[in-house]
């Protein structure tokens, strides 16, 4: 007998977008549609029909989907229109799409005091509206808004509102947490109710975040008998946003059992479409995520460490490749021998566990983090560090000595500009080359000035990004004269991603050190050859 199927609907596209600071392009939201695709998502809500420019342009030009079915998002007929002569109820249905989603009230406090209508008018309107899509040759879902505060207030209306929307013909009815109110309990009882009437095959669940309960409470309404579940990926939405996806499909279907329609090679993909799109967002992954963090397999204390090489699920609760993330030793200044050992087979390092130069290391990990340097999320420093203490990394190249000037002032339109420019004395085989170059920062202009010399002896850094960089003060009680240390994120063209670290009273100083380690590690990595016989910076 086969696994009990469980529909996925992701509205990242509409949803997410509401997200404070967050801004889809027409090209975001192309890409995001065809990466959700190829996860294999069933549902794709592409965004609201004449809402925006943005949201019209997608639709114009719609991505080839292999899998996945676009929707699109808008509302039941006005009071007092027909369906025939609806403008926003015709502009959804006149999109090149197969299925549409439509939300209607079923709370009957909204009926009151928002429309002020009657309740069987509002009832009118979502049957009449769901009939005329269905004509239209369209799969219909009807998004029953506030669903359950309507229900605490008044079952009787809620349940005739999604019966009217059954009857019409939709093929979902979906009960909308809208508020993020509704606790785990509660949507379970709710829900084993409703389905007493109608079937758990149409239902779905569409639950948001203001408790913190958008998975707990959409994993409690499949148990209770929905076989629909929509959200987001990241948890992205509205205040505190939407139940995560990606939290929600590798346990609906390595815990629960279910298939979401997302086999062994799609859960895989889940730590990749995560990243993806904090990279189309611009902003850092949660190290913290459930799943796909990279902390969520991060193993740091001694103790831990040990138990682990034994026995993984000592405290793994899946496999990390079962999700497409790995598996890190966390070298810190609880780290054991074991920590070092470990973290030098995931880095390819074959050491004799008695070697001394092992228990050197450890001993100037301890020391440096006591410094200030943190590797807990730096791997790709630690590596170096590990390298070097085994005699691994070539000297790629010197900064004898770099200057950084700003410069904040009026320019000859009254407005007023800042201004960051660095100059870099730079050791190379035959002697030494200066650069300079203007940035929109000390860092961007530092960065500027050494691809000014590297990039003709390593051409391969034109792929280096700088994704995220951020200053924490080690010593607040010495204000302005604190010791600083900067966690620098960096990434390649094929999607790889590395983390450096640097310490220093100088926060520029720091901020080198932590962007020297980010260029000798991807230079490192890709086994590109120094260009000359020079010391190491």
């Amino acid at each position: 007998m086969g696994k009990e199927r469980v529909y996925i609907y992701d509205t990242t596209l509409r949803d997410g977008a509401q997200t404070q600071g967050v801004d889809f392009g027409p090209a975001d939201k192309q890409a995001i549609a065809r990466e959700l695709d190829n996860l294999g998502i069933d549902y794709i809500e592409g965004g609201w029909p004449g809402a925006n420019p943005t949201d019209d342009a997608f639709f114009a030009k719609l991505p080839d989907m292999k899998h996945a079915r676009v929707t699109a998002f808008g509302m039941t007929r006005r009071a007092g229109r027909g369906t025939d002569n609806d403008p926003g109820l015709n502009a959804l249905l006149n999109v090149d799409v197969d299925a549409i989603c439509m939300v209607g009230k079923t709370w009957d406090h909204h009926v009151d005091v928002a429309l002020e209508i009657t309740h069987d008018e509002n009832i009118a309107m979502i049957s009449d509206s769901i009939k005329y899509a269905v004509s239209k040759s369209k799969e219909v879902l009807f998004d029953a808004e506030h669903f359950f505060d309507g229900y605490k207030a008044n079952e009787k209306f809620a349940m005739a509102c999604i019966q009217a929307a059954v009857d019409a013909g939709a093929r979902w009815v979906v009960l909308c947490d809208t508020n993020g109110g509704t606790l785990p309990f509660e949507i379970e009882e709710i829900i084993s109710a409703v389905i007493k009437v109608v079937p758990g095959e149409k239902i779905g669940i569409h639950c948001h975040d203001d408790t913190g309960n958008a998975v707990a409470n959409s994993l409690a309404a499949v148990r209770a008998g929905a076989r629909q579940v929509q959200g987001t990926i990241n948890g992205l939405g509205e205040r505190c946003g939407n139940a995560n996806l990606i939290s929600l499909i590798p346990t609906l279907n390595l815990k629960m059992g279910f298939d979401s329609g997302i086999d062994a090679d799609g859960l895989k993909q889940l730590t990749h479409v995560s990243h993806m799109l904090d990279e189309r967002l611009n902003r850092a992954p949660d190290r913290h995520a459930p799943y796909v963090g990279g902390s969520a397999f991060a193993h740091k204390g001694g103790l831990h460490v040990s138990a682990v090489e034994k026995d993984p699920t000592c405290y793994e609760h899946v496999t990390p490749e079962s999700v497409g993330n790995l598996r890190h030793i966390v070298v810190s200044d609880q780290a054991g021998r074991s920590n070092i050992m470990a973290r030098f087979r995931e880095i390819g390092i074959d050491v004799d566990p008695k070697d001394k130069r092992v228990g050197r290391l450890l001993e100037e990990v301890k020391q440096n983090e006591l410094a200030g340097f943190s590797y807990d999320g730096a791997e790709a420093s630690f590596e170096l560090l590990a390298r070097r203490a085994l005699g691994g990394v070539p000297d790629y190249f010197q900064c004898s000595s770099f200057r950084v000037i700003d410069e904040r002032r009026w320019n000859a339109k009254g407005e007023l500009i800042t201004l960051s420019e660095a100059t870099v004395r730079v050791a190379i085989k035959g002697g030494h080359e200066m650069a300079v170059a203007e940035g929109n920062g000390p860092v961007n202009a530092l960065d500027a000035a050494l691809r000014k010399v590297l990039l003709r002896l390593y051409p391969q850094l034109a792929s280096l990004k700088l994704v995220d960089d951020k200053v924490r003060i080690l010593s607040p009680s010495e204000a302005t004269a604190a010791v600083t240390r900067v966690m620098m994120e960096s990434a390649d063209d094929k999607g790889n991603h590395w983390s450096t670290v640097g310490v220093s009273p100088n926060v520029i100083d720091a901020s080198y050190n932590a962007l020297r380690d980010s260029i000798v590690y991807m230079l490192h990595t890709q086994g590109v050859p120094a260009a000359g016989a020079i010391k190491a910076s």
